[in-house]
């Protein structure tokens, strides 16, 4: 006898009503990409669950990507078996006697299937009564055991579980639209992607590239930190603009104190454009509410102003301790915090405006003719596919 499934449970998602199955779905798809390089692994449904049938794969790796999917709540290594007293019996006992260290332990049956002709409550003591008497030094505990040993009597099965491994919760990727995130290179813009994926959105990824300004190093730290992103969905698609034409005339011709704000609105109208030709529904930055100049309240209403597409900014109250936080968490952390400066660290102005007027920004940019920089920044759009392998590996002891 062995663990042959792994049980898939997810939350918010059963309460999605008539869009339920979609959300579904969905997930069933996200998991079976992301085991695609375990060939004999099958996702299947039931009735209200999910499992993978692991088909003789070792559970730890799987266990481990599955850690990275969005929609999954939590899950569980589980024994199929037939729907007999004597072989669930048996069942159990080898959960049990898989955690020699506990002492107490709890017996939850689940009887779905009504024609099984044990109820729920009998089935709880004949199996409690049975393990006590085929182990030594184990007690029962209702209350606070140090392990529930879960029988789902199902139509098809039963399913027996003994622990339950924490997922990462949110929503499938795909199922919240596409949205273009402005990926720096900083420690922020990772995380609002990787936030903004967790509320099932796909990602695409724009970078505003200054070359000799800046390197082809920090052109890889981007990609490397799209890199990291892709664990949590499918390939993620980068669009990396030429900039350094339109940002120098815009440091030459434009007021020092709105220089900042200006060049952020070109960020933005080149990003509406990438938008309009990838079908992206929105724009997602790593904006933080007062953290620089070009973050305020005020600077975020003169930037916003050329662009009719939500803006989503997941960061936008968080303090920066708890970004730093999930970075590392995440694993983009030391990526992020290489020293390869991006544009937005270069041309800096002595006295960036923290409050700048739109009607301002407007009349500064009327004085000047930016369109064809424009045009040419975005025909000169280089697009790479990024995608990753996680290969980490836990023991059976580190799930359990």
């Amino acid at each position: 006898m062995q663990y042959d499934h792994i049980l898939i449970r997810y939350g918010e998602m059963a309460l999605k009503g008539k869009n339920r199955k979609m959300f579904i779905l969905k997930l069933q798809e996200n998991i079976q990409h992301k085991l695609n390089d375990f060939p004999n692994v099958k996702v299947k449904r039931t009735q209200g669950r999910m499992f993978i049938l692991l088909n003789g794969h070792q559970p730890e790796p799987i266990i481990e990507r599955c850690k990275h999917i969005f929609g999954i709540q939590s899950m569980s290594l589980a024994i199929k078996v037939e729907n007999e007293e004597s072989v669930i019996k048996e069942a159990a006992l080898f959960a049990l006697k898989k955690n020699p260290t506990i002492e107490t332990f709890k017996i939850t049956v689940k009887r779905i299937n009504k024609d099984f002709p044990i109820r729920s409550q009998e089935m709880n003591q004949l199996l409690g009564r049975y393990l006590l008497t085929n182990t030594d030094n184990y007690t029962v505990d209702v209350h606070q055991p140090d392990m529930e040993i879960r029988v789902e009597i199902r139509l098809e099965a039963t399913y027996i579980t003994s622990s339950v491994i924490k997922g990462p919760g949110g929503l499938p990727v795909g199922t919240s639209g596409k949205s273009l995130l402005l990926l720096s290179g900083g420690i922020d813009s990772p995380v609002a992607g990787y936030l903004a994926m967790k509320r099932g959105v796909q990602i695409e990824a724009i970078h505003f590239h200054s070359p000799p300004f800046t390197s082809e190093r920090a052109k890889q730290k981007v990609l490397d930190l799209t890199k990291q992103l892709t664990k949590f969905g499918k390939s993620i698609q980068v669009h990396i603009v030429p900039f350094t034409k339109l940002q120098q005339e815009i440091f030459r011709t434009m007021p020092d104190g709105y220089a900042m704000t200006i060049m952020r609105r070109m960020m933005m109208r080149i990003s509406e454009q990438v938008c309009d030709q990838q079908s992206i529904l929105s724009l997602t930055t790593g904006e933080n509410l007062g953290q620089v100049a070009s973050q305020t309240m005020e600077s975020m209403n003169a930037i916003n102003e050329v662009t009719t597409y939500p803006i989503i900014r997941p960061l936008i109250t968080m303090d920066k301790s708890d970004i730093i936080s999930i970075s590392q968490e995440i694993g983009t952390y030391e990526t992020s915090i290489l020293p390869y400066e991006d544009c937005c660290t270069i041309f800096v102005p002595k006295s960036p405006k923290t409050k700048p007027k739109r009607e301002k920004a407007s009349h500064f940019e009327k004085k000047n003719d930016f369109s064809e920089l424009l045009k040419e920044a975005v025909e000169g759009i280089e697009t790479i596919k990024v995608t990753a392998k996680d290969n980490k590996k836990d023991t059976l002891d580190d799930l359990l």
